[in-house]
């Protein structure tokens, strides 16, 4: 129970258009789609492989968000404006993100191996952004809206443009 008030706080510390607990819990499909993640997380840690599939596809169908259930996925991530988020299996968030819609944790080979970015501590991952591949954005950077990164970005760096330049 703790770490789902954990959740409603994060989300009301990061959107100031969200006035209380009860109407984060109600409307947010980013705090929906991240608990649903939960349960099928341990549905997948647990063997039940095609049950955490077949409940994640239910999430994805109610909030437009898709995460694997094989992703990993710190404490206090907060999906603002969901729609159209995909983080792919491998992928590995740290604590306390900030992502926005249309951003994609994606893979960049065909094979079972660890294909999907690595999220730092802190990080913001700005509106339709793509991180692509088995890289590792740094604790505190920020990825700007519509960028592309297919290369490791520092800690508290920002990346821009496509594709990104870092600055």
């Amino acid at each position: 129970m703790a770490r789902f008030l954990e959740d409603i706080k994060a989300g009301i510390d990061r959107d100031p258009s969200t006035k209380s607990g009860l109407e984060l819990f109600l409307t947010s499909p980013g705090l929906h789609a991240v608990w649903n993640y939960r349960v099928a997380n341990a549905l997948w840690k647990a063997k039940l492989r095609i049950l955490a599939r077949m409940y994640a596809n239910v999430g994805r169908l109610f909030t437009g968000i898709e995460i694997h259930p094989g992703a990993t996925i710190g404490r206090r991530l907060v999906i603002d404006h969901g729609m159209g988020v995909v983080i792919g299996e491998t992928a590995i968030i740290g604590d306390d993100v900030l992502m926005y819609h249309g951003v994609t944790l994606g893979g960049m080979v065909n094979d079972t191996v660890k294909r999907h970015p690595t999220i730092g501590d802190r990080v913001v991952l700005g509106a339709n952004s793509l991180v692509l591949g088995n890289i590792t954005i740094g604790n505190d950077a920020k990825v700007g809206a519509g960028a592309i990164v297919v290369k490791d970005l520092a800690a508290g760096k920002v990346a821009v443009s496509t594709p990104a330049n870092v600055r």
